[in-house]
């Protein structure tokens, strides 16, 4: 028969076993108040209860009863549980309780008839120690797992530096007696330092290098975070002769990200600069490129002036192109979708690209990396894509090619026409061809692992400060926003080959710059207010329009342009810088259309990607030239006009 008393669920678990039912009740009666009880006559049965409930701090059992002696009992029941033990005997069977309690199989022994206090007490004492017992074998093996699973090398030292307890697994110094043995060499004159600092401050911290060497010469940096505390000391010292624990953190993943998270901001900060003296830029170039135009109608040359004439503009336009370009590559912007003729785009990109080949700090008597530009097949069509991102892709891979070729070699671009595999194209792409561009190196090449990861952001294979691990990252977006993808063919020591797959554009979406039946002609002279903050431009402008007839009013300011506003005679045409110091160029339009609701505008700017035009309203880049001029403001004056809103 088997009894079980639990008057709450806090307290601890006594076993209870007597072949005699009397003697359960009447120890149940004593204990109870204190402890849960678990009571049997069956020794057997009393075994499958331990097994059942594995949280019995302690057992009381008779020694005489039939089937199993309680020695044998307690002796099988130590196999697997922890608990205390107690023996009831009779002065017959000392004996053989004597040598059970001299082997460890029981804490103590009560003769029978027992005294109810000292039971009580000896139960609470051996209850007592085997809940200890529990406790510290937890806090144990919890401090050994944390130790074991923590991804922080611990170790545990006296006042002097000698190591207590570590997870530090050195096979050639393990068991070192030590602190420092426990630390890499490189490590060890920190360690001390910081010994004896914690001794004044309670802690310190401190990121450490450790140079690593490896088998082929090349050397790399692995981040030690080092953070030491000052624990308990013993009784009677001082805070200086505490123990103390040292903690070093592998942070070197960290500290790799944050740099390239710091040349990321860089290269923010430069493209925000960029956009500012990109502007200014344009605005000089607009001026002298204009001003020479200006100077070959007006001025009679010879031969030899008007060829030095042209060189200079010729120069300039090549400047605003470079600008541009080196802009985009500073301030990325969405892709600006439309069909691009590659055999267009890329005579103009060679020498930029042949630029970027050239080795930073080599000497020119060094092997060189050269460009190779394929013969493009007759029937090539035009891809649909950004003109401008699609240039920065080809540039990226370039770069990278140039720095896998250490020992020089050729980039060779192609193209050919492949099938159309992605089904999600919009309407103005070919749904069955693209056009495979391919940049081709003879570099080191890469093994699969690195492929792999070569798009993922920030990853890169070169040293820190040389790259960061965004290039690549940013063509596959630009790839993915443009409806194209790239793939990767590498193998080490022969090259590697990037294929840019792109969308075929259907010739009908080709953009037409001026409406079907328009010329790039107005046919009349037309009465046209510049209003620009930059007099070279302004003059400038006002000249290109002149030269066509067209009556000039040129101003610097809003205020100066309201003041010029004559009902009675209107402007037909405002040509706005979009960026000027008092109001920005759609401020100044909305003003004028306010008073002038039939005007039509024409916006200039040196920078054209941070600010956009409003709907129907065209956007010309400086410089420009009569001509884009001329085409500019008749597509203008035959739009909509614009909203004033």
């Amino acid at each position: 028969m088997t009894f079980w008393s639990a008057k709450g669920p806090t307290r601890p678990l006594i076993l209870l076993v007597d072949d005699e039912e009397e003697i359960l009740v009447a120890l149940t009666d004593l204990l109870e108040d204190q402890y849960e009880i678990l009571s049997t006559t069956d020794p057997l049965q009393a075994l499958d209860l331990l097994r059942e409930h594995r949280d019995v701090a302690t057992i009381i059992s008779d020694q005489r009863m039939p089937g199993l002696t309680g020695d044998q009992l307690l002796m099988q029941a130590r196999a697997f549980s922890d608990a205390r033990s107690i023996l009831l005997t009779g002065y017959a069977d000392l004996e053989a309780v004597v040598s059970a309690l001299n082997q460890g199989q029981v804490q103590a022994y009560v003769h029978k008839p027992w005294d109810s206090d000292a039971l009580r007490s000896l139960v609470g004492e051996v209850t007592q120690h085997c809940l200890a017992q529990r406790a510290l074998r937890t806090e144990q093996a919890l401090l050994r797992g944390l130790m074991e699973a923590l991804p922080i090398g611990l170790v545990f030292s006296d006042r002097d530096g000698r190591c207590i307890r570590s997870n530090v697994r050195d096979e050639a110094e393990s068991g070192a007696e030590i602190e420092q043995a426990h630390f890499p060499e490189s490590l060890r004159s920190d360690i001390d330092a910081m010994r004896e600092d914690v001794r004044r401050s309670g802690q310190e911290e401190r990121l450490v290098g450790e140079v690593l060497t490896e088998g082929d010469g090349k050397t790399s940096t692995r981040w030690h975070e080092l953070t030491r505390l000052a624990l308990a000391w013993p009784e009677g010292a001082s805070p200086a002769d505490a123990w103390q624990v040292s903690m070093d953190r592998d942070v070197t993943s960290r500290v790799v990200m944050e740099s390239r998270l710091r040349q990321a901001e860089k290269l923010q900060s430069l493209g925000t600069l960029a956009g500012g003296i990109a502007h200014d830029f344009n605005n000089l170039l607009a001026a002298i490129s204009g001003s020479l135009e200006l100077l070959e109608d007006i001025a009679d040359l010879d031969e030899a002036s008007l060829a030095l004439l042209r060189n200079a503009a010729d120069s300039a336009q090549r400047g605003a192109v470079l600008t541009r370009r080196l802009l985009q590559f500073g301030r990325p912007r969405e892709a600006r979708l439309s069909a691009v003729s590659l055999e267009q785009l890329l005579p103009g990109l060679a020498d930029l690209l042949r630029q970027s080949l050239k080795k930073r700090g080599v000497p020119t008597s060094s092997a060189p990396c050269a460009l190779c530009i394929e013969e493009f097949p007759l029937d090539l069509p035009p891809v649909w894509s950004d003109a401008d991102q699609l240039e920065m892709a080809l540039l990226n891979l370039c770069v990278n090619a140039r720095d896998a070729m250490a020992d020089g070699g050729t980039v060779r671009i192609s193209a050919r026409v492949i099938e159309q595999k992605r089904t999600d194209l919009p309407a103005e792409c070919c749904p069955d061809r693209a056009v495979a561009l391919e940049v081709i190196d003879e570099g080191a090449g890469m093994p699969p692992e690195v492929a792999a990861r070569i798009f993922d952001p920030f990853f890169t294979t070169k040293d820190v400060g040389r790259g960061t691990g965004l290039g690549l990252s940013s063509v596959y977006g630009f790839l993915s926003r443009s409806y194209g993808e790239i793939i990767v063919d590498s193998v080490v020591g022969e090259g590697t080959r990037m294929t840019l797959v792109l969308p075929v554009a259907r010739v009908s979406q080709e953009r037409v710059a001026l409406p079907e039946g328009s010329t790039d002609e107005i046919g009349r002279p037309l009465k046209v207010l510049v209003l620009d903050d930059e007099a070279p431009v302004r003059m400038v402008t006002a000249g290109f329009l002149s030269q066509d007839g067209h009556e000039v009013t040129a101003v610097a300011s809003l205020g100066d342009a309201l003041k010029q506003v004559d009902p009675a005679a209107p402007f037909e045409l405002a040509i706005i810088d979009m960026r000027m110091p008092d109001h920005n160029g759609l401020a100044c339009a909305r003003a004028l259309l306010d008073v002038l609701p039939g005007l039509k505008v024409l916006f200039i700017s040196g920078h054209t990607d941070d600010m956009p035009a409003p709907e129907n309203g065209l956007l010309l880049p400086k410089p420009f030239t009569q001509d884009s001029l001329r085409k500019a403001v008749a597509e203008t004056m035959q739009s909509v006009s614009p909203d004033a809103s």
